[in-house]
């Protein structure tokens, strides 16, 4: 099947830079982004592209050139499905919060809406494209929706997960280390896997591009996430260990990171891992290991949440701690919310949890982000549901820039590494702030002897 007109449902994180991206590499390919939240679809289509709803070092620039040409934003979900000969599916698969599997396992509601909805609306013969995060065999319950429809569409059903980090998400897209594909060993599932083949080639080599069974490729989504996760997890129980024993844990990760067996890469200890994928793949593959019964399995990879969570409430007591076992009515500075640098993603993020710690400890929360609003951080709190939201708003104070936050501090958190940070005038700073004036750097990137020779009291991870 020749691809002249791709539909993508959903409109997020996924499934608007992915398309952005095909849709400038792939100028013949008509590419409809379609969405049922009205506001979203109207922030993409805004005509100032800096104001599009996801935040991401080039994605704007991509957006505006591709976006009127052969790139649309649409509400109008049916039309989309009926038109394209392609549909990737890129919705929302959070945890479930009610009923089996609650706290573990994978929501589908929103993968099953979408197979019934492309089920009733498709006339001709379609190609359905896994892009969210899914537990594996899940192409196997979206096929068996679509082929009991009885009006007699054939579909072929494809795995492509997506391995793009945010915040490099455009490079990502551009230079992939390598794009998965999954589908049937049947001639028609060959022949849908050499139709998405194409797509990407169109700017990725060949050699890149690698096809599996469906399975696999579900599960090596599931699989490439938790093995970053636990990287970053060891170094954090390394980290407590070299607090203790005077070691220095970038010194230590320096000096495994070496090893060509090891390599560097998520190897910097910090407060916590955030994000919409790693503890949500991670629970994921625990609740499938218990499916199964291989509760050996699923203790090991739980272990590596249990490692994240200790990490981040580590963190908070080691706040209250510092500051003589009391933050109450004392002005703690948050610099960032998001969950990493270059994004306005703020989903897991440590910054709530160590924010929700200090609050109950009866802290006063000031905060600085480039990128998150302030209502985005009240919600992200509200959330967690620990008290009212009159309370959470009581409790945090939102500033549009870091030195006027700082102002009468006690303590200064670093909860996200923003590169400007580096840059402030920590002079400047530090002479607005109690005394004495402390900084936690939970991202380890800022220069501790300087701060220390300024007056500072520095406390990192893992020194």
């Amino acid at each position: 099947m020749k691809i002249t007109k791709i539909c993508c449902i959903g409109a997020g994180y996924v499934g608007g830079p992915t398309m952005a991206v095909i849709a400038q590499k792939c100028p013949h390919i008509q590419v409809t982004v379609v969405d049922l939240n009205e506001q979203r679809i109207a922030d993409w289509n805004d005509p100032n592209p800096e104001n599009i709803p996801i935040y991401e070092p080039g994605l704007s620039e991509i957006v505006a050139e591709a976006r009127g040409r052969n790139l649309f934003f649409s509400t109008d979900v049916d039309k989309a499905i009926d038109e394209a000969q392609m549909i990737f599916i890129s919705v929302n698969t959070p945890t479930k919060t009610y009923g089996k599997g609650k706290g573990m396992a994978a929501d589908l509601k929103y993968i099953e809406l979408c197979a019934r909805q492309i089920a009733r609306v498709a006339k001709q013969n379609k190609i359905v494209v896994e892009k969210s995060t899914l537990p594996v065999r899940t192409a196997e319950a979206i096929k068996s929706i679509l082929d009991n429809t009885g009006n007699g569409v054939q579909f072929q059903i494809l795995s492509n997960p997506e391995f793009l980090a945010e915040g490099t998400a455009v490079t990502d897209l551009l230079n992939p280390d390598r794009i998965l594909i999954g589908g049937d060993t049947t001639q028609e599932g060959e022949e849908a896997i050499n139709s998405l083949v194409e797509v990407y080639s169109n700017w990725v080599r060949r050699d890149q591009i690698l096809t599996t069974n469906v399975w696999s490729s579900e599960l090596s989504k599931l699989t490439a996430n938790a093995f970053l996760a636990q990287r970053i997890s060891s170094i954090n129980a390394m980290s407590e260990l070299c607090e203790k024993t005077g070691a220095d844990v970038n010194e230590v990760a320096k000096a495994i990171g070496m090893d060509s067996r090891i390599g560097p890469k998520f190897l910097r200890a910090s407060v916590g891992f955030g994000g919409s994928c790693f503890q949500k793949d991670i629970l994921n593959l625990v609740y499938i290991a218990k499916s199964y019964g291989l509760n050996e399995v699923a203790d090991y990879w739980e272990q590596v949440i249990i490692m994240n969570d200790h990490q981040k409430r580590r963190f908070s007591s080691k706040i209250v701690q510092t500051l003589y076992n009391t933050v109450a009515d004392k002005k703690i500075t948050f610099l960032g919310w998001a969950f990493k640098k270059d994004t306005n993603d703020t989903r897991e993020s440590a910054a709530i949890y160590v924010a929700d710690d200090l609050i109950n400890e009866q802290a006063k929360i000031s905060v600085f982000d480039p990128k998150v609003s302030k209502n985005k951080m009240l919600s992200d709190l509200d959330y967690l549901e620990t008290r009212s939201s009159e309370d959470n708003r009581d409790a945090i104070s939102v500033f549009d820039n870091a030195y006027d936050a700082c102002k009468g501090a006690h303590a200064i958190a670093i909860l996200t590494e923003w590169d400007e940070f580096t840059t402030y005038d920590w002079k400047k700073i530090y002479d607005s702030m109690h005394k004495p004036a402390f900084i936690f750097d939970g991202r380890n990137i800022l220069n501790a002897k300087q701060l220390e020779s300024i007056g500072f009291v520095y406390r990192g991870i893992g020194s």
